[in-house]
């Protein structure tokens, strides 16, 4: 017998062998698989991939096109720079990451060190400005205004400066044509983000972002950014494994972008934004008597509309900046200035943006209310100088008594009694305190009706809706608003805040009756916009019509023709009837004649060229009055609002006749002399143009004199140049590749939340401070 043992595999390990085995096969199965789905079945696209990966693309931005006022000036157009420009990736590719580079390029032009050391850092949320806030791959520009002898000693010592060029390129310009500014209106641009550019990698033409292109963020540059882009030059380039360039792939030569005619006239708005400012220096010289001290006329809007058609012809907003601050990038000085509380927020339009309560000028709203919902046009109504509502006196302006008067009356001498009684009165009848089930609210419906509590869609981003407050809104405030309300009430303070926080936190949501009676004079918490105000008052103009308003008109080719118009577009209808329509004309009319805005009229050839108006002092809790001024005549509605301006007719009532004074050529006797008229109607056609694509602006036959003593928009600040007039803007052709520095993606969102819709009824009692720019305390009452 052997003394070796027996060896053979157990039933254990002959199961482990076999798993081992399948696993092996399945493994190779795998593997097979898919080099036969590699190779074989996706051999194409991955070869197309695989051949791709040699490709290079050099990308040559389009020149953008321009914005151009009714006649064919250029608004914003296009000018040749020399722009310095570093390559990132070749710093990196540097022992010292570029230091030495960039510190010979400083002295070269005549720059310190760390400015261009900063301007060629990526911008993230721990970086300030300035930085760079576009695509790391692309040139990074330093300066875009090279001297030539600049340029040339760069180039010619290239062994010097790797990764720096200098060369020609397309730079924006805003003109300033006719010295209008127009800054919230045209907007500006910037380059686009990787996280753009990663987006629509997979897209084609227009669609596509580009890593060298500039994109609108604001005004008309924003909305209509797709008309003026063009579409970006693509040359690919055939490179091998060291990147060295073998061949050529392919060309598509850039598209010059079309340009976008507006119906603004830059003379007009040159005027308004001119009057504008006057008006607001005015007003800081003018003694407030409630507040002993001069007005502060801290903000204010003007908006000149066509009422036949709702286009814009001029929009001012005030205080203002200069757009030329953003090309090439803005500065972290700069930009700080544009977004502080001392400059009090001048990005804002607040022609579409700045509410507050619009005062007496909605009354012409609760007229039509009030016959909507039963009362006489040839009813007469009592005007005290005060009536007790809920315990709480309600009072006229400086207590005038007019006694029994018709609502024309009521409107030309803007009797707030007469609005109570009828606001009251209404209100019991839906059931006061408790209401009915399904209460008239016609005084809310009316508003509504006008287009209040929602945006009028002009063509500018970032409108937003006002606020009508009916019992809807009412409820929502409340819900989302108890707590702080309770929390503040319990503290027992016995500020104004904190006895509206004690009334509001037990019964916050009902209406109570003097909310009514405020909100019928346009007080409360009512909120309105200018631009809303210019639509209603062309309505009241024009026979009923709310049309939708506009800037653009057209969008026109490169050369000169038209590729689009953008016709006017009705909204809705006045909802009262024609009888109602022509007492409330004739009722404006009288507001001229002998009502509140007379003493501002006085000579005014109201036979011949007929104007309406309504005034309104808008009263605010913490602040001075807001002054509202809304006009129209057959042409044109005139709106102006200035923030703690005074009254309706003594903050903005020279400002506007002086404004309709240029559009009709009247002189301060009210002589009317033709050829002196800037726009005596509406321009309804399209500029003509020449066969290069450039337009044929015919001679002015007047220019406006600036009004006595007038002062330019404050606070404007310095460009880097002078404005170049629109001759001194030549057409340029398509540069090389080159970006713009704006400012860091962590930095804007404050900024677009400036820009975006006031604070919805859900929200918090406690607002921000550019909250507080756009929309001021809600007590207080209005008058004429």
């Amino acid at each position: 017998m052997s003394n070796i043992p027996e060896t053979g595999r157990t039933r254990r390990v002959t199961i482990r062998l076999v798993v081992l085995q399948i696993l092996v096969l399945s493994l190779l199965a795998t593997l097979g698989g898919r080099l036969w789905y590699l190779q074989i079945r996706n051999a194409k696209e991955y070869t197309a991939k695989a051949t791709g990966n040699h490709i290079r693309e050099v990308v040559e931005p389009a020149v953008r096109g321009e914005i151009l006022d009714a006649s064919g000036r250029i608004l914003a157009g296009n000018e040749a720079r020399l722009v310095v420009s570093v390559s990132r990736t070749s710093l990196l590719q540097q022992k010292d990451g570029g230091k030495a580079v960039l510190g010979r390029l400083a002295e070269v032009l005549g720059m310190p060190a760390k400015d261009v050391q900063e301007k060629v850092r990526l911008c993230d949320a721990k970086t300030p400005q300035p930085c760079w806030n576009g695509s790391p791959y692309q040139p990074i520009p330093v300066t875009k205004e090279a001297t030539t002898q600049q340029a040339m000693q760069i180039m010619e010592r290239r062994e010097d400066f790797p990764g720096i060029t200098a060369q020609p390129t397309s730079v924006r310009r805003y003109t300033g044509a006719e010295g209008a500014n127009l800054a919230q209106v045209l907007g500006y641009l910037s380059p686009v983000t990787d996280d753009e550019v990663s987006k629509t990698a997979d897209k084609s033409g227009l669609d596509r972002y580009l890593p060298a292109d500039q994109i609108g963020r604001a005004g008309l540059e924003s909305v209509y950014d797709r008309d003026l882009r063009g579409t970006a030059g693509i040359t690919k380039l055939e490179v091998d494994n060291l990147g060295r360039v073998i061949g050529t792939a392919g060309t598509v030569a850039p598209q010059t972008g079309n340009n976008l005619v507006t119906s603004i006239d830059a003379r007009v708005q040159k005027v308004v934004e001119d009057n504008l400012a006057q008006a607001m220096a005015d007003a800081r010289n003018t003694f407030d008597k409630v507040t002993n001290r001069n007005y502060e006329a801290d903000s204010g809007a003007a908006v000149v509309m066509d009422v036949h058609t709702g286009r814009i012809i001029a929009m001012a907003s005030a205080p203002t900046y200069d757009p030329n601050l953003w090309v090439g990038g803005i500065s972290g000085k700069d930009y700080q200035s544009l977004t502080s509380k001392d400059s009090n927020f001048p990005l804002l339009n607040r022609a579409i943006q700045g509410q507050s309560a619009p005062g007496s000028t909605f009354k012409v709203i609760s007229t039509t209310a009030a016959v909507e919902a039963g009362y006489s046009l040839d009813g007469t109504y009592s005007c005290p100088k005060a009536m007790t509502i809920g315990g709480r006196e309600f009072k006229n302006f400086e207590s005038e008594n007019f006694g029994s008067i018709s609502l024309e009356k009521a409107l030309e001498v803007s009797c707030d009694t007469v609005f109570y009684g009828l606001a009251y009165d209404q209100w019991m009848k839906d059931g006061g305190i408790k209401p009915k089930k399904d209460p008239g609210d016609w005084f809310f419906k009316a508003a509504h009706q006008f287009g209040l509590g929602a945006k009028t869609g002009v063509d500018l981003p970032a409108e937003v809706p006002g606020r009508v407050p009916d019992r809807q809104w009412k409820q929502s405030f409340y819900d989302n608003n108890k707590d702080a309300w309770c929390a503040q009430a319990q503290k027992g303070g016995n500020s104004f805040s904190d006895q509206i926080a004690r009334e509001n936190c037990v019964d916050g949501y009902q209406m109570r009756a003097g909310d009514a009676v405020n909100y019928a004079i346009g007080q409360g918490d009512t909120l309105v916009t200018p631009v809303q105000m210019a639509r209603i008052y062309s309505a009241l103009a024009n026979g009923g019509t709310f049309y939708r308003p506009t800037i653009a008109k057209a969008v026109i080719s490169p050369s000169g023709d038209l590729v689009r118009e953008i016709a006017p577009h009705e909204d809705a209808k006045f909802p009262g009837d024609q009888k109602l329509l022509s007492y409330i004309d004739q009722a404006t009319a009288g507001v001229i004649t002998s009502g509140t805005a007379a003493w501002k009229f006085n000579g005014w050839p109201q036979d011949k060229i007929a104007l309406h108006a309504k005034t309104g002092t808008a009263e605010v809790e913490g602040k001075q009055t807001t002054s509202w001024l809304d006009t129209y005549s057959k042409d044109y509605a005139i709106v102006m609002t200035i923030s703690q301006g005074g009254t309706g007719s003594g903050g903005s009532g020279d400002a506007i006749r002086r404004i309709y004074q240029a559009l009709y050529g009247v002189d301060d006797k009210g002589n009317i002399d033709n050829s002196k008229a800037l726009l005596p109607t509406p321009q309804g056609e399209l500029p003509k143009f020449n066969p290069d694509g450039t337009a044929i602006i015919k001679p002015a036959s007047y220019t406006v004199d600036p009004a006595p003593g007038a002062v330019a928009p404050a606070p404007v600040l310095p460009a880097a140049g002078p404005a170049q007039s629109v001759q001194a803007v030549p057409p340029v052709q398509a540069a090389q590749p080159v970006q713009f520095t704006q400012f860091a993606q962590a930095d804007a969102a404050p900024a677009t939340a400036w820009l975006d819709p006031a604070p919805p009824s859900d929200s918090p009692v406690s607002y921000t401070v550019a909250d507080a720019a756009l929309e001021p305390n809600r007590a207080g009452r209005g008058r004429a």
